[in-house]
């Protein structure tokens, strides 16, 4: 193995929802690793804001307005990534909501809002992808998970259903479609600090303090240390590794937690 098997030069890189946070550190990865970036968001004021975050990082990228849930504009935009950039060579299944509301409290409507956007909208992506990559001769996809794939948490039956699912999708996707060297890997995040997780950051916060006792690391994950991991799956370094999902948490599913005093 050579450092050039973690290099994506020449590589075209479909991150959804890369507008901030998680999907933002790792297209950025991706183009300081040589691939040429492709991110859609649902509305055009965050695909504006991600161009001008991705210019002042000094990375060029192309935005679409893209609904992930409508297979149609999904279709359309891939064609159009595939007509202006040449190929669509990875793929980030990012895009994701969640909804923190007890389980006997939520609506059945919104507990589909969240399946669709979290579970359907990647099946629908990645089928619009599948075919340009299987004439291409290979392909990276990268979904997206958590450790709501592998647990369970009051408040958010929604997310972990649609996580597990997708962590089945991932396996599944990586079975059918192996043999047009094609990998399907996932990544499952632990607690990062974004600005959605600022409030629960505050030091004292019990949230906060449960996080910090649960990570044998100690300290929340930064988007920052998603990047490695996703250049690898991204790259030929790991092209004999299909239908995994690589945790990066902090050491969160491998402890059972401190002992009480």
């Amino acid at each position: 193995m050579e450092m050039k098997d973690f290099s994506l030069e020449g590589k075209v890189a479909w991150v959804t929802g890369a507008s901030y946070g998680i999907g933002f550190a790792i297209a950025s990865a991706f183009a300081k690793a040589g691939a040429k970036i492709v991110f859609n968001d649902i509305k055009q004021e965050l695909v504006d804001k991600g161009i001008a975050a991705y210019k002042e990082a000094g990375i060029e990228a192309k935005g679409y307005v893209c609904d992930v849930t409508n297979e149609d504009a999904v279709n359309e935009t891939a064609a159009d990534i595939v007509k202006t950039m040449g190929s669509i060579d990875i793929l980030v299944n990012n895009a994701g909501i969640i909804k923190r509301i007890p389980m006997l409290e939520m609506k059945a409507s919104e507990f589909r809002q969240v399946i669709d956007v979290d579970l359907n909208a990647p099946f629908i992506v990645s089928k619009a992808c599948i075919p340009y990559m299987i004439e291409k001769g290979h392909g990276k996809i990268i979904n997206i998970c958590s450790m709501m794939s592998e647990l369970g948490r009051e408040t958010v039956s929604a997310y972990a259903a649609a996580k597990g699912g997708l962590k089945m999708l991932t396996r599944n996707i990586a079975s059918e479609y192996g043999q047009y060297n094609i990998q399907c890997n996932g990544i499952g995040p632990g607690y990062i600090e974004t600005p959605q997780t600022a409030p629960l950051r505050t030091p004292g916060h019990p949230f906060n303090e449960f996080i910090l006792a649960k990570t044998p690391a100690n300290r929340w994950g930064k988007p920052e240390d998603l990047q490695g991991p996703a250049v690898f799956l991204a790259s030929d370094a790991s092209n004999f590794v299909n239908g995994h999902v690589l945790y990066v948490d902090g050491g969160i599913l491998a402890y059972i937690g401190k002992q009480p005093q």
